[in-house]
């Protein structure tokens, strides 16, 4: 048995589950190790691999956005994309809608090292509006998938804004199962990242952290239910290969990956350990 094939060992400290981010899809039937996959790279794919273990699947709004300052799939073309996921590849834990992030370069654009940003041109408080509306409407779409709603802002004040948006529209907050945390992987390691999620928790909400790295992980993973990253791909370009590997490095190496993973898991902060 491979090291990418062992068994998922949860931490006594904490129980977060935290995904692997990859773009290799084939990779859900190789390793029982929680991934985190866009829902574009099965969609492209003609035949689809069947999950060996529990995934979560991305909707793709940071390069959509990136790339083209909208959406260009309808509600309705997502959901079919995630049924067709959901038959094929296995139940996923859930999918996240199709939001819109908040980070300046995505509504103002701009240049960040080789992307190009269009930019959205609208304001924060429109970004929340709709993400807040696209989550109503896949859920009236597709009741039956695992579709979660997305907090979106850029400071405390405003996630509160966009957690009564949903109170207002009758989500029930507390009571979803997840509730992702968006735009915070630039400000995860920062004291105003830190009281973002300190304040979201506070609510009682079962949150996921998208995009997370070590030091953000270290600072508030305690109060995450769960959490991605492919900053391990990131670690591993700047670092020879594992011994034995013959690739120039392990930036697309699954057992790189899972050892990485696994550190990371051993570092989260006990349960009530201040943020």
């Amino acid at each position: 048995m491979t090291q990418a094939m062992q068994e998922i060992t949860p931490s006594p400290k904490t129980s977060m589950r935290f995904y692997l981010t990859t773009h290799k899809r084939h990779w859900v039937r190789l390793t029982n190790k929680p991934l985190f996959l866009k829902s574009e790279h099965f969609a492209v794919a003609r035949t689809l691999p069947k999950a060996l273990g529990p995934y979560a699947v991305d909707s793709g709004g940071f390069t959509e956005l990136q790339r083209h300052g909208t959406w260009t799939r309808t509600p309705a073309q997502y959901v079919k994309d995630l049924r067709r996921i959901w038959e094929h590849v296995g139940p996923y834990d859930w999918a996240a809608p199709q939001d819109w992030m908040c980070e300046d370069l995505i509504i103002h654009g701009g240049q960040a090292g080789p992307l190009t940003f269009h930019g959205t041109g609208l304001s924060v408080a429109e970004h929340q509006r709709r993400t807040v509306n696209n989550f109503l409407d896949l859920r009236s779409l597709a009741p039956d998938l695992r579709i979660i709603p997305v907090l979106q802002g850029r400071t405390v004040a405003e996630y509160e804004h966009c957690r009564r948006l949903y109170v207002d529209a009758g989500v029930d907050l507390e009571a979803e199962p997840t509730v992702g945390l968006g735009s915070v992987c630039r400000l995860q390691s920062t004291r105003e990242g830190a009281a973002i999620v300190t304040a979201m928790a506070a609510h009682g909400l079962k949150l996921h952290g998208f995009g997370f790295k070590t030091l953000g992980i270290a600072k508030v993973g305690h109060l995450l239910a769960s959490a991605d990253s492919a900053a391990w791909s990131y670690h591993a370009r700047r670092r020879p290969p594992l011994p034995g590997h013959t690739h120039k490095n392990c930036a697309n190496c699954i057992n790189y990956a899972v050892a990485w993973r696994d550190r990371v898991v051993a570092s989260i902060p006990e349960v009530g350990a201040p943020a």
